[in-house]
Order: C-alpha cells, then sequence, then structure tokens
C-alpha cells in the first residue's frame, strides 16, 4: 500500500516514512536537545546525540575503571592490562598493543624520518618526537613536577624526574648489581666492566668511558695552546 504526501505529493512506501517527512516539513519531532536545542526526527537519533552531549561512557574498565564511548577503543585499552602484544616486529621482534605503534616502530629500522621541524628543518622518524622536538622552539614545558614544581617539555623527562623524589632505582647492573635511577647512568656504568672507551681525543687520541671526562682532558690542550 502506497502513502501520499498531502504536502509535496510524494509517495511512500509505509506510513512511518510518510510521518518522518510530514515531521521534517512542520517541524515538529521529539524534544530538542536541553543543552544545544538541536532537533532530531528519530528518538534513537537524540538518544545518541545526548550521550555524546553528556559523555556518558558505555563501556567500564573493570581493572583500573577508565570508561569509553567506543567498544573498539575499550578492547584496546584492556589489552594493556593483559599485556597483550599482538603486533610483533619481523625485524627486532619487538611487540605492540596497537598496529599503528608498529607502524611507527618500523621506521626506526627503515631509518625513514617523514616529520620535519619547520623551524630547523630536523626530521623525525615519530610525529610525537617532531611534536616533542616543537617546543625546544616555543620554550613550551607543559609537563611540571607536582612535588618541586619543575616542568619539563617531555612527559618521559617528568617520569624519569620523579625518581628523584622517589628514591627508586629500577635499572640494575647485572654483574655487580648496583642501581641506578636512569637507564643513561647504567649504561655509562657498564663500561666500567667492560673496559669500553668510546669516546676518542681528536687530537692525541686517548680514550674515555665518559664523555665529560674528554671534555675535561680537552682542556689540557686548550692549555698547551695558551
Amino acid at each position: 500500500m502506497s502513502h501520499v504526501s498531502d504536502e509535496c505529493k510524494k509517495i511512500f512506501s509505509s506510513s512511518l516514512n510518510l510521518k518522518r517527512q510530514k515531521t521534517t516539513q512542520t517541524g515538529g519531532g521529539p524534544p530538542r536537545g536541553e543543552i544545544c536545542e538541536k532537533p532530531f526526527i528519530q528518538k534513537v537519533d537524540l538518544n545518541v546525540h545526548y550521550r555524546s552531549q553528556m559523555k556518558e561512557m558505555a563501556y567500564s574498565c573493570e581493572v583500573c575503571g577508565e570508561t569509553f564511548t567506543s567498544k573498539s577503543n575499550f578492547v584496546t585499552h584492556e589489552k594493556i592490562h593483559r599485556n597483550e602484544r599482538n603486533y610483533v616486529c619481523e625485524i627486532c621482534e619487538k611487540a605492540f598493543i596497537r598496529k599503528h605503534h608498529l607502524d611507527a616502530h618500523y621506521l626506526i629500522h627503515t631509518q625513514e624520518k617523514p616529520h620535519v621541524c619547520v623551524i630547523c628543518n630536523k626530521a623525525f622518524s615519530q610525529m610525537n618526537t617532531l611534536t616533542d622536538h616543537y617546543r625546544v622552539h616555543t620554550k613550551d614545558r607543559p609537563h611540571a613536577c607536582n612535588v618541586c614544581g619543575i616542568a619539563f617539555a617531555r612527559k618521559s623527562s617528568l617520569n624519569r624526574h620523579y625518581l628523584i623524589h622517589t628514591k627508586e632505582k629500577p635499572h640494575s647492573c647485572e654483574i655487580c648489581g648496583k642501581a641506578y635511577s636512569q637507564k643513561s647512568n647504567l649504561n655509562r656504568h657498564y663500561l666500567m666492566h667492560t673496559k669500553e672507551k668510546p669516546h676518542s681525543c681528536e687530537v692525541c687520541g686517548k680514550a674515555y668511558s665518559r664523555k665529560s671526562h674528554l671534555n675535561r682532558h680537552y682542556l689540557t690542550h686548550t692549555k698547551d695552546e695558551c
């Protein structure tokens, strides 16, 4: 059975479609949104809109309580707690939770640096590294320590700084057991065991395990020049 609109004479296959058409023409329909007063023809659209406006979260993590509107984001978040890393690098076998993190990681192996600073032309393999780099130019330091107030350009630098306050030393030497708060200090410590001296003087060739020792050594050459 066909249904004809009295206003525009269009033919509709069902009375429901005809009703929707009349609602559009007359400006009727369900009540407008209480926040923005945007009108909707169907109640289901209004309900979806309300969830967006009120930020109602449909999916809640039982472990940490974080909530999500998207099921896909919720499922990905759960993998963090399960330490589920399904995306594995074929070169170094490092694993990731998200595929786009793996894609970004591959750039390390290919040496590609598609993200270029428009100020100094320095290039980076990952966009977030470029974003951090821009703060060198802007002097922006958005990550502040809530203990002492010192601010940092990078979140990773702030996390490393917190170890000063907590006295944590998560990086331990596998040879002697000495622990350090920063990985770079542990790497420097390992040179004592391996006897490596990667920092060489360009003037006389003398080598040192630490860059600071090499810099101090250079002063002996500048004194000789004087």
